[in-house]
C-alpha cells in the first residue's frame, strides 16, 4: 500500500518539511563547487521516526538545479518507495534512490548521502584507483585512503551494497565507485555535501602532485594521530 505524506503525524510533517528545505538548499552547493553538471548528482537526508521506520528526502529525477524547490523534494521510505504527496505529484525520486535507501537501511548512523560525478574524483574512479593518503587534510577528513568500491550498475540496490561493503570497515566518508563516481555519507546531508567537496579537492590536489613526481604517503601513526585530533578536538 502506498503511504501518503498527509497521513503522517503533524510533528513528523514538520520534520519532513524542514528536511525538504535543507536538502533543497544543499543541492545548490553541488554546482557551486563544480561537483555536478546538468541534472546529475543528488543529495538525500534521513528523517528519523521514533518508534517507526525512518524516511528520507531526496532530489527528484531529471529536474534542473535552478528549478529545485523544497516542495518538489521527494519523500521515500527506506526501501525507496515514494510517499504520495500533492506537492511532488508527477515527480519520480532520483535514479540513485535504491542506493541511498540501501545505505540508510544498513548504516543506521548515516543521516545523509550524496552522489556526484565531480571530474577529478570520477577520474580516479575510472581507473579503479584509491586516492592515497598523502596530505594532512586527507588524514583529518578521511582517516586514510579514499577507497574504491566495486563496479555496480544502476537500477537496483547493487550500488548501495557496494557502498556499504566498502565503507563498513573504513573511516572514510567517501567511496569512489569504480567506473562511476564518488558517493559520500555523513551524520546529516550537510556533512555528506562537505565530504563530496573535500573528496574532489583532494582528488585534484593529489592528481596535480603526481604530475610533478612521486607522492609521499603519510605514515599510519601520523594518519591516526591527525584523524583523532581533527575528529575529537578540532573545532569542539
Amino acid at each position: 500500500m502506498t503511504l501518503n505524506l498527509a497521513d503522517l503525524p503533524p510533528t513528523l510533517l514538520t520534520e519532513v518539511s524542514a528536511c525538504r528545505e535543507q536538502v533543497a538548499r544543499l543541492h545548490a552547493e553541488l554546482p557551486r563547487w563544480g561537483l555536478v553538471v546538468w541534472t546529475a548528482g543528488n543529495v538525500s537526508q534521513r528523517v528519523s521516526v521514533p518508534g517507526g521506520e525512518d524516511l528520507f528526502v531526496i532530489k527528484p529525477s531529471g529536474v534542473s538545479y535552478d528549478e529545485l524547490r523544497p516542495e518538489n523534494m521527494v519523500v521515500c521510505d527506506l526501501y525507496g518507495n515514494k510517499l504520495a504527496d500533492t506537492a511532488s505529484r508527477g515527480l519520480s525520486p532520483s535514479s540513485d534512490t535504491a542506493a541511498h535507501a540501501y545505505v540508510y537501511r544498513h548504516m543506521p548512523h548515516v543521516g545523509g548521502v550524496v552522489h556526484t560525478h565531480s571530474p577529478y574524483a570520477t577520474a580516479w574512479a575510472a581507473r579503479g584507483e584509491a586516492i592515497p593518503c598523502c596530505l594532512t587534510m586527507m588524514a583529518d577528513e578521511f582517516g586514510g585512503d579514499v577507497p574504491v568500491g566495486p563496479l555496480a550498475l544502476i537500477g537496483d540496490d547493487s550500488i548501495g551494497r557496494g557502498i556499504v561493503a566498502t565503507l563498513r570497515d573504513s573511516r572514510s566518508p567517501a567511496v569512489l565507485m569504480q567506473n562511476h563516481g564518488p558517493f559520500t555519507v555523513g551524520t546529516d546531508a550537510r556533512a555528506a555535501v562537505k565530504a563530496a567537496a573535500m573528496v574532489e579537492e583532494v582528488a585534484r590536489t593529489v592528481h596535480l602532485a603526481r604530475q610533478q613526481g612521486p607522492i609521499i604517503p603519510l605514515p599510519q601513526d601520523k594518519i591516526d594521530a591527525l584523524y583523532a585530533r581533527y575528529q575529537n578536538v578540532y573545532g569542539q
